[in-house]
Order: C-alpha cells, then structure tokens, then sequence
C-alpha cells in the first residue's frame, strides 16, 4: 500500500517517528507521501525525504498558512519542487471553515499555486473544506487539468465528484470511510471508479474506526481498504493493488 498523505512531520510523531517509520513495511506500507502544509512543514518534508528511502513528499501551502506568502516563498518552492523526491504541489487550496486568511486571500494564493504546478511540471494535492464552488471554479480558471493530481480527504456529494473526475483527478479516501456518519463519502465510494482512488490516512489526524479518535498512522490504512473493498464488492487484495498502481501512476517518481 501507498498512504498518499501523511504529515509525519507533525509534532505528534516526535517522540516515536523513527520507530513508528521502521514498522510500517512489515503492516504492508511500501511508500509514504509526507504532505507539506507551510514553509515549516515543507522544510520538514525535505528532511524526512531525504532520511527516508520510502518517504516522497508533496510541497504547498495550506490555505489556513498563507497568511503571510510572498512571491519569494513561490519561487523558494519552485527550486525544492525539481528535489528528485518530491511528487507534488501541495496541500493547496480553499478553507472556509475558518474566517482567516479572508477567502479572497485564499484564493489568490490557490491559483498561484495551481499555476506553480504547471510551471514545474507537477501535480497538486488539493484540500478544499466548505469551499466547493470556488474550489472548481477556479481550477477551471486555472486550467487545472492540465497538472492534473488529487483532492484529498474528500467531503463533497457524489455528483460534485463526478467534475473533478471530468478534470482528470483522484479522489483520496481515508479514515472518514470508516465512521457511522461518513455515509456521503461511501457513496461516493460506491460511484468513484476504483481507478481513480488514492488511499491516504492525513495523518496524525482522522483516524478509522476502531481507532477514531487517537493517533492516526499508516498502519491503519487496513481498515480503510476493508472498507473500501466492501463497499465496492471486491477483495482487499484487489483494492490495495489497484489503488498502488493509481498511486503510481499519478507520481511515477515513486520507485
């Protein structure tokens, strides 16, 4: 399996990070995607890359930490996203749930990242919360389909699925699967084409049931794919490899 989404890098690894990483091979992880979310966050995905030989990471900035970008941020990110290692532009994109940075600031910072990606020649990793509209609108603007990439930890309908898709993208499924109130997401589970689906855990954050509610890791991404095969009426087998050759395809730098 590929947890396509993982911020190890979070302070709620520090105290057990380098065994936690060593444990994952023998609970089926082969590759991790560590996902930048600030400057900070970022400079930390590069550490861990470069330590890990199974760690690849996505660079971006999180609409909730661009309060303070600067075009001299973009081009600092430009020159670590030609790293050998890093797969992506992201997280980027829209966040409603809080009141700052104000939605135009975001949205100014998400289009120019969406046109960093093209630049380099990436694909993004897009988080969007209560900003669905926006959201698509302004990858239509910016042409996004042509970087193509994934929205991770999805939350939307079924239909509104159905116009990322049209643009080329993944859908990243992970522990909100599992919970008795994740119904929008397993039905749009149940709709997704499986070759379009990215396993993802975000974490140290939505852990799957049983665990929902501590500390989330890669380990857990067994139940996700549980979930996900019954849903689809298939096999876990079949739901791990095919979502590894997703995986695979969208970031060939991954070995």
């Amino acid at each position: 399996m590929i947890d396509t989404h993982a911020h190890y890098d979070d302070k709620a690894f520090d105290e057990d990070r380098e065994e936690l990483l060593a444990d994952l091979a023998a609970h089926g992880v082969c590759r991790v995607v560590n996902s930048g979310s600030s400057l900070e966050s970022c400079r930390r995905t590069i550490e861990l890359m470069e330590k890990y030989p199974f760690v690849y990471g996505s660079l971006g900035i999180h609409p909730c930490d661009t309060a303070e970008l600067t075009e001299e941020d973009m081009d600092w990110l430009a020159q670590q996203s030609r790293l050998e290692k890093c797969v992506a532009i992201g997280e980027i994109g829209l966040d409603y749930y809080w009141d700052e940075p104000d939605r135009e600031w975001q949205k100014k910072w998400f289009a120019r990242q969406l046109r960093l990606a093209q630049e380099v020649g990436l694909p993004v990793v897009i988080h969007s919360r209560e900003a669905a509209q926006d959201t698509v609108e302004l990858m239509r603007e910016e042409h996004a389909e042509k970087s193509g990439g994934v929205i991770h930890c999805y939350s939307y309908s079924r239909e509104l699925a159905r116009s990322f898709l049209d643009m080329g993208f993944y859908i990243g499924v992970g522990g909100v699967v599992t919970f008795k109130n994740g119904r929008r997401l397993k039905e749009t589970v149940e709709y997704l084409p499986m070759d379009r689906i990215l396993l993802e855990t975000d974490c140290p954050y939505l852990s799957p049931v049983p665990n929902r509610g501590k500390r989330n890791d890669s380990r857990n991404l067994t139940y996700v794919v549980s979930q996900i095969a019954q849903i689809k009426g298939t096999t876990e087998e079949e739901v791990e490899r095919i979502t590894t050759e997703n995986a695979l395809r969208l970031y060939p730098k991954i070995q």
